[in-house]
């Protein structure tokens, strides 16, 4: 038996008591050193952990460089930043068949939805139309002045009607976007859904 072997077997047996031992190479002479607590050569170098039986109980690496480090650093947090977006979907997905227990809730849901938002365009296009309208008396009445300064309540009125046209405007422009948005997330939601409960997909159209 070699004497580095020998050197282990002694001291595991005069240290039967000890729950571990801490073995390593010797960076300087290529020789194996073990002891009860880690080794001086051994600190900044891999080194194992064995019991008293002399089985390795667990291996220990080297320790990381400074671009090691910062890879290991960048490799963690896009870990949990997958972490966080797995539960993020389960959320959601759980969310999903709280909603709906069958494909046609979903329909029911985006039908609801889309009928409120055709309501809301309606009223913006319909106070547009009486806007320009009555802005359209202001415009005729205000022809006789077309020379002169406009009296002060005729330019109050078409100011206020101008803002009312442009408001109104901007309503219906923000509920067309919304209403296609409607139909973009109830179409992902009824894809989805077929997914977590691997029913057939709908038709198209519905």
């Amino acid at each position: 038996m070699s004497t580095p072997k020998l050197a282990l077997l002694a001291l595991l047996v005069a240290s039967s008591a000890q729950a571990e031992f801490y073995c390593c190479q010797d960076p300087t002479t290529g020789r194996r050193t073990c002891g009860d607590t880690l080794p001086r050569v051994c600190r900044g170098e891999a080194y194992r952990i064995l019991d008293s039986a002399g089985n390795v109980t667990r291996e220990v690496g080297p320790p990381l460089t400074p671009e090691q480090k910062a890879e290991q650093i960048l490799e963690n947090k896009r870990r949990k930043e997958l972490e966080e977006a797995s539960r993020e979907q389960r959320r959601r997905d759980q969310a999903l068949l709280d909603t709906y227990t069958r494909p046609e809730d979903i329909d029911l849901a985006q039908k609801k939805a889309e009928d409120d938002v055709k309501f809301a365009i309606q009223a913006a296009t319909t106070r547009i139309e009486e806007a320009r309208s009555k802005r359209k008396k202001y415009e005729n009445e205000a022809e006789f002045y077309a020379r002169k300064t406009l009296p002060p309540d005729l330019a109050k009125e078409l100011r206020a009607l101008d803002h009312e046209i442009r408001l109104q405007q901007e309503l219906l422009d923000i509920k067309k976007r919304d209403f296609a948005a409607i139909k973009t997330k109830y179409d992902a939601d009824r894809k989805r859904y077929f997914e977590l409960t691997r029913r057939p997909a709908a038709p198209a159209g519905r």
